[in-house]
Order: C-alpha cells, then structure tokens, then sequence
C-alpha cells in the first residue's frame, strides 16, 4: 500500500476532532457537521417524548430503591440522549446488549418495566426472554457483553439476516480486555456490531483522565482497523444522526463502527453511592445546563414543532407509567427455592439432581 492510500486509509478511521453537534447548551440550532443528516421532525419529536417518560421512569425507580422495593438501580439521569437514540437507531430485527445502566433504553425498546427491573429487584438475573425481544440481559460485568455482541454478530451475518447488534458500554469498561478483544474480534471477522461507548466521565468514582490517556476514546479503535466517531452525548439530534449512520455502516456489510457520546452521570453511580466523595457541586451544575431534554425541548418549541399539549400529554404518559411501576413492585415476590435449580443446563448435572431432591425434601419436611 502506498504512504497516500495508507493517509487515506488512517484518515477514514478517525473521529472528528471535536464531538459532533446539531444544537448547543440552550437548545438553539448551530451549523451541521459535513456528511450528517438531521433527522425527521417526526422522529425528534418521538425522541423528545420518550426521554420525558423515560425520565419518569427512571426517577420512579431510584425512589422505589429508597423505599426497600428494588436491590439496587444504576440511575441514566442525563444520559437519556444516549439511551433513546440507540433504541431509536436499531431496527425490529436488530439485536441490543446493554449494560447494568441501560434500563430506559430497554423500556423505550417496548420492554416490560416490571421485567426489566427483575434483576435489579434481586429476582432472576433476566426477567425477559431476550430472543423474543432482541435484547441481551443487562449485564453486570464490565465489557464482558461486547464479546457476546460481537458473537451475535457474527452469527446473524451468517445467516444473512440483515441485521446489527449494538453493544452499549461505559467509559470504565473500555479499560477492560473483553472490550478490546471484542474490537479485534469485530473488525477481523468484519461484523455487523456498533460499540456505544457512553462517556458520563465516572467509573464509579475513577474520573476519566486516571482511565486513559487517549485524545478522546472514540481513538481506540483506530489500532484495530474499526471507523470511530465522537459526538455530543447530550445533543439528542447529533447522537440519533451519528447512531444511524453508524448502523447504516454496520448494516451495508463494511463492519464495526465505534461511536463515543460525551455525557454525564447525573446521579450517583447507584443508590449505595455517595458521589460528593468525589465530584464538586459546580462539575455536576455545568452539565445540569446541558441536560438533554431540556436542550432538544427549547429547539422543538422554538421551531413550532412541541406545543404545551403535546407537553402534558407525554409527562401524564410518564406518570401513568410510573403509578404502573409503583403498583408492580408494590407487591410481594412469591420466591420458589427450587427455582435455583432451573435454567443452569439444558440437561441437569446428576448432582444438580441430587441437590433438588435434597432441597424438595427438606421443603416438603417444613410444610409438615
């Protein structure tokens, strides 16, 4: 290969030197980036109302960890430019791996609130059907999810299903191996797979600066040969466009695509957190400025497109929804001992076996 077809191979793999926008802080329109489109009036308008139910949502379930109902919640405040982008991106057929943070995403998805909560309630580790949904369970595991993404990929390639699989992930999980693994894994077999990094600056408590040393970390996949893109997490209208095109990329048969979203965690990292042991007051104020929701609600009200009734219908959407999940997790949980032994193997070990009919005996002893 020749230094200048090398140049224009390198050059078609880096990101934009700043993150890509449509629309600043207050919501008012700035000048496109080249080779991105705008999406639909109708679209933007669909994405405003499930981040305002999404929001809803999201604060219902950090109350109900408060009230003893959930384990635990990994609160997305803030991020929902990120988390109904993707969903909005993918197709029926595609396929979504998510991680621990993503339950707005699986919720605009079409999930079931109460499904999607399961685990967090300490019930099963999933409480949907993934191949029903197309959606991987969320996963706990830093980065472990990409691999299996990539694998999916792979296989829905095989069978020419004219599909993608889009692997959300955090900041910290780019610092795992899995992560890097699955980026070479991707980029040799060429699959069908987006990595959308969501960059809320926090790993728990590790800020981004004692992660990385690289210019952004849409930068990592450039040694692996995957096109990667940097865009304003916060800018709804950017991240929908960067997204889709992405997907488009991944779908037309050119491989991985790598998009990075800079945001911010609003919340602590979960409710067992206290993330004024680590981040300043005027940090989290900064980013309150740029909330997504309230910069993509300016620029619909200014442009005509979001009227006051369109306004309360979708925050009555949200409260509806949040009355439906409080009812939910409102009512106890019959818990089955016996369900330890189900969904380990398709065929159970013998000792598995044996356990069972230990544990039903005992069970059967109680009752007596």
């Amino acid at each position: 290969m020749s230094v200048r077809a090398l140049r224009r191979t390198v050059d078609s793999l880096l990101p934009a030197l700043a993150p890509i926008r449509f629309l600043a802080e207050d919501g008012t329109a700035v000048k496109p980036p080249a080779g991105y489109s705008r999406p639909s009036d109708d679209l933007l308008r669909e994405a405003w109302r499930r981040m305002v139910v999404g929001r809803r949502f999201d604060t219902q379930a950090t109350a109900l960890t408060k009230q003893g109902r959930l384990a635990v919640y990994p609160s997305s405040r803030g991020q929902e430019a990120c988390q109904i982008a993707g969903v909005l991106a993918l197709r029926e057929q595609d396929w979504l791996f998510p991680t621990y943070r993503d339950s707005v995403a699986l919720v605009s998805r079409g999930l079931d609130p109460m499904q999607v909560l399961t685990m967090l309630r300490g019930g099963w580790h999933c409480g949907y059907d993934p191949s029903a949904v197309r959606v991987a369970p969320q996963c706990t595991p830093l980065a472990t999810q990409t691999i299996h993404a990539v694998g999916m990929a792979e296989a829905l390639r095989r069978k020419d299903e004219n599909a993608v699989v889009m692997a959300f992930v955090g900041d910290g999980g780019t610092s795992e191996g899995d992560f890097h693994e699955a980026l070479n894994f991707a980029a040799v077999l060429r699959a069908p797979v987006v990595f959308f990094v969501q960059n809320n600056k926090y790993a728990i408590s590790v800020p981004l600066a004692r992660q990385s040393a690289a210019p952004a970390l849409a930068y990592k996949g450039i040694g692996y040969g995957i096109p990667s893109e940097q865009v304003d997490g916060n800018d709804l209208m950017a991240v929908l466009s960067v997204l889709t095109a992405a997907v488009d990329h991944a779908r037309s048969g050119q491989g991985p695509f790598l998009v990075e979203a800079h945001t911010y965690r609003m919340d602590a990292h979960t409710n067992a957190d206290d993330a004024t042991r680590y981040r300043q007051a005027d940090e989290v104020e900064a980013w309150a400025a740029a909330d997504p929701l309230a910069r993509l609600e300016s620029f619909l009200r200014a442009q005509g497109l979001l009227t006051d009734q369109d306004a309360d219908a979708a925050r009555e959407e949200g409260e509806d929804l949040a009355a439906r999940v409080r009812a939910g997790m409102n009512t106890d949980v019959e818990v089955d001992p016996v369900q330890l032994f189900e969904q380990v193997f398709a065929e159970p070990t013998p000792q598995l076996r044996e356990q069972r009919a230990q544990l039903e005996s005992e069970l059967a002893a109680e009752e007596c």
